[in-house]
């Protein structure tokens, strides 16, 4: 299950890498410690084998997606060199994979004239891009919904910026007639259209947004940290596919290679339409290692050390798996869609369950059927727990309970709120595994109503 044959192709790269520094003298002695170097290395695969098969098709429950074997390549072929792509002196090569990669990403969107890097992951991409948000509307409030990620509000925070939380409809999604009122006053600077939420994977309107944009000149930012790969899919639903479609019309855009990309963590990326912002980033660095005349990576981030690894890592992949409608990488998102709605049919047919709404990207809610929402939460962790037991990883989730709306029927609404089971199809083999998971689920959801 996990890649081995794929080494020799590593060590074959590593030779060749080995042949480019082939004219300087060797080095003399060796790293300390390597005597010991088998007996640690082994020590750390057995602390490694105490984690959830995050790898396999049976792990279903948060947003964790494997490399691709090439990404996981190309990081440890960079890892022998360690390159920094903060400035250009250290990290040549991978600066320009960088940009080259980040370039591609943009195309995604539309854009060919834009301002944009890879960053640490979404928190810190979703910073640089509030950050330039309350640089160009000083004073003014950001605005998200309340299934955004909670990072917004602790950003916020971190800069001093005003927040507000916006409610959802009961699809999880902003609503706009509540948006619409609020813009209204005139002090808010930023809105943030989350492009598939952490929690239920709902997409925002943006198409909604940008109307009330034009209207009320207020930058829209588009987290679309874990959605906006989904881009290229074409399988989407109406509503997705039309806020989608605009994603490129959003002021800045966060997107996270290290979820939806097969890249290894961490690999976020923020994107500017407006190339103009990089003057908010200027400085005078006094290192004497900027000693190229080129524009530094360093020099349009607030971060400074970067791992060029990690460009190495995205470059390669989207060399081998070119960010195209109809390309394997695209159908690879499609499948997992697939499976989601594949679950979810499932889910909805058996009445030991209750959905809430359709999955618009590859995640699915759901709660069993009980008297109250009280018990139905506390059968969801049981069912959680049953389920571990027979290698099915799924997740829990805490989500207001108007989100099932008239679908729970009978059930007494006695808290605000559902432990909902949870399930990311985010890996292209689930569709694959569709019955399988449901014949652990369905095993261990009959092993908990019978105890």
């Amino acid at each position: 299950m996990l890649d081995q044959q794929s080494l020799s192709a590593l060590l074959e790269a590593v030779k060749r890498l080995e042949g480019g520094f082939a004219k300087l003298p060797a080095p003399e002695g060796e790293a300390p410690g390597m005597a010991r170097l088998a007996e640690v290395l082994n020590a750390t695969a057995e602390r490694l084998r105490d984690n959830y098969p995050y790898f396999h098709p049976l792990y279903a429950g948060q947003m964790l997606k494997p490399p691709h074997p090439i990404a996981r390549l190309a990081y440890a072929l960079a890892m022998w060199i360690n390159p920094n792509n903060h400035a250009l002196d250290g990290g040549r090569a991978t600066s320009a994979m960088e940009k080259e990669a980040v370039a591609e990403i943009a195309a995604m969107f539309g854009w060919k004239n834009f301002l944009g890097h890879l960053c640490g992951g979404g928190t810190m991409a979703n910073l640089e891009a509030l950050w330039v948000a309350g640089q160009l509307h000083s004073g003014k409030k950001i605005l998200a919904s309340e299934q955004a990620h909670y990072t917004h509000k602790r950003i916020s925070g971190a800069l001093h910026l005003e927040f507000e939380t916006m409610p959802c409809d009961e699809r999880g999604r902003m609503d706009t007639d509540v948006l619409a009122k609020r813009v209204a006053r005139g002090d808010v600077g930023t809105v943030v259209a989350t492009m598939g939420t952490t929690a239920t994977g709902s997409v925002d309107p943006l198409p909604e947004i940008l109307t009330l944009r034009e209207r009320y000149g207020f930058r829209i930012h588009a987290d679309a940290a874990y959605g906006g790969y989904f881009v290229l899919a074409e399988n989407l639903g109406a509503d997705s596919a039309a806020a989608f479609l605009r994603i490129g019309e959003a002021d800045s855009i966060v997107i996270d290679p290290h979820k939806h990309g097969l890249q290894p963590y961490g690999c976020g990326c923020v994107l500017f339409r407006d190339p103009g912002v990089g003057r908010l980033y200027k400085h005078d660095s006094p290192y004497t290692y900027f000693s190229s005349a080129e524009l530094h990576l360093g020099e349009i981030s607030l971060e400074c050390s970067r791992p060029g690894a990690a460009a190495a890592a995205l470059w390669a992949t989207q060399r081998l798996l070119p960010l195209e409608k109809g390309g394997a990488f695209a159908r690879g998102l499609e499948r997992g869609r697939k499976a989601a709605q594949a679950l979810f049919e499932k889910v909805r047919a058996d009445s030991r369950f209750v959905v809430a709404f359709a999955p618009e990207l590859d995640i699915v809610i759901f709660v069993p059927t009980a008297a109250s929402a009280s018990e139905a939460s506390v059968l969801s962790r049981r069912i959680f727990e049953a389920a571990a037991q027979r290698d099915l990883h799924l997740a829990v989730a805490e989500l207001p309970i108007r989100f099932w709306g008239e679908n729970l029927g009978s059930m007494k609404r006695d808290r605000e709120t559902l432990t909902c089971l949870r399930s990311v199809l985010m890996k292209p083999e689930h569709l694959d595994w569709i019955d399988r998971i449901w014949e652990k689920l369905s095993l261990s959801t009959q092993a908990v109503l019978q105890s």
